[in-house]
């Protein structure tokens, strides 16, 4: 067995690395060993670490088998210790023996300056102690008042403040500044990526924490119920066609043009909600008036629907002159596509802003189920435009 102090470097060394890196690291250990020191570390890192073991060497149980991984709350479970810190007014001599002091010295970026109250007060790069005379005074070569991350902070705004800094290490200090420990930016660009990752399965409906060795049962509790509140939104928009019964009875070609104009419309709101999820999760979507993004995903709606709508015509058009009970409506009929498509494209871009932003404004998660709700809206919206149209302006 190794000492004790050999452990807990390289438990921090572990802690200090990417999953994969930690993993490499630690597989040339004996399973015992290896089941041991995973016990060291945060679950969740130990968690992934473990994932990244061959197969007979991940332990059995709460650290290694086939469950979930834990998805990080809150910046306090990304947390590493503070290696190396010194108050303000030493030297750098003394500040160069306390970063040979550390457990891991390698794994240093900064040293941290504090005050009597452990306040945050500057940090120094270790370049800039080494090449600074050993009679100066930290406080001479700090950087003062560093970007810190409040530790009360969520974790999405903590991800959307280091996306634009890319610091390697993020001080960690309370409401009263005082220095609780670090969060590695590649830990927060992790989070970050299985954020945004997350989002495609998240809108129709699959969570976040599903992995694809998701214990089957486990993965049919999560999306069954989604998929339940979509047969119920399905029925709200078949209603809605046999309201028009009559109508699709004496125009038989309406029938061929609904599914296209169903998906052309719902590849349209999907657009914009893909766009809208990357901004609200980049944290781009508060930096300008909502309504300029309303406004902008209805302009590109109505100018794809306009376009795609052209061509739907041109199809009906030729579609219905060909049948013998409708030659004499084609033209009409066209321009009832055409007036469809562009009006279902044109609510489908807004509705793909307004639904994520509406459901953030009642304290939902914007990326649950919204294309569910979308594509209920979309369909409604654009079958029932296109058949409310024929009634009036061809029957």
């Amino acid at each position: 067995m190794k000492e004790e102090t050999g452990v807990q470097k390289l438990v921090h060394t572990l802690r200090a690395r990417a999953p994969d890196d930690a993993a490499e690291l630690l597989a040339r250990e004996s399973p015992e060993f290896i089941r041991d020191t995973l016990k060291l570390l945060p679950d969740g890192h130990a968690r992934k670490v473990a994932e990244h073991l061959p197969l007979h060497m991940r332990p059995i149980g709460s650290h290694g088998g086939g469950e979930v991984v834990a998805v990080p709350e809150s910046l306090i479970e990304l947390m590493d210790p503070i290696s190396a810190s010194v108050p303000v007014g030493t030297t750098v001599a003394a500040a160069v023996e306390a970063v040979r002091r550390a457990q891991v010295p390698t794994e240093l970026t900064y040293l941290y300056v504090t005050d009597e109250g452990n306040k945050l007060v500057g940090l120094v790069v270790l370049r800039d102690l080494m090449l600074s005379e050993p009679n100066a005074i930290v406080d001479q070569i700090m950087l003062p008042k560093p970007f810190a991350l409040n530790v009360d902070l969520p974790l999405s705004n903590a991800c959307e403040a280091a996306v634009r800094r890319h610091y390697p290490v993020y001080p960690l200090v309370d409401a009263e500044n005082r220095l609780l420990g670090q969060v590695r930016g590649w830990r927060l660009f992790e989070q970050q990526i299985i954020e945004i990752s997350a989002q495609s399965g998240q809108m129709v409906g699959v969570q976040k924490e599903e992995r694809s060795y998701t214990p089957l049962f486990s993965a049919f509790l999560k999306r069954h119920p989604w998929l339940q509140l979509n047969l119920l939104t399905a029925f709200l928009a078949a209603f809605v066609v046999s309201s028009f019964t009559g109508t699709i009875e004496k125009i038989v070609a309406l029938a061929a043009f609904l599914p296209v104009l169903a998906g052309q419309s719902g590849n349209t709101g999907c657009q914009a909600l893909a766009m809208t999820l990357r901004g609200l999760a980049l944290g781009d979507v508060d930096k300008r008036p909502k309504l300029h993004l309303v406004m902008r995903e209805g302009a590109l709606g109505i100018a794809n629907g306009l376009l795609v709508g052209l061509l739907a015509a041109a199809a009906m058009w030729f579609y219905a002159s060909r049948q013998p009970e409708s030659a004499a409506q084609a033209p009409m009929l066209a321009l009832v596509i055409l007036l469809a498509m562009s009006g279902a494209c044109f609510l489908s871009g807004i509705s793909g802003v307004l639904i994520p932003l509406g459901l953030r404004r009642v304290g939902a998660d914007p990326a649950v189920a919204s294309a569910i709700f979308l594509t209920t809206l979309t369909d409604i919206v654009g079958m029932g435009l296109m058949l409310w149209l024929a009634t009036m302006l061809v029957l």
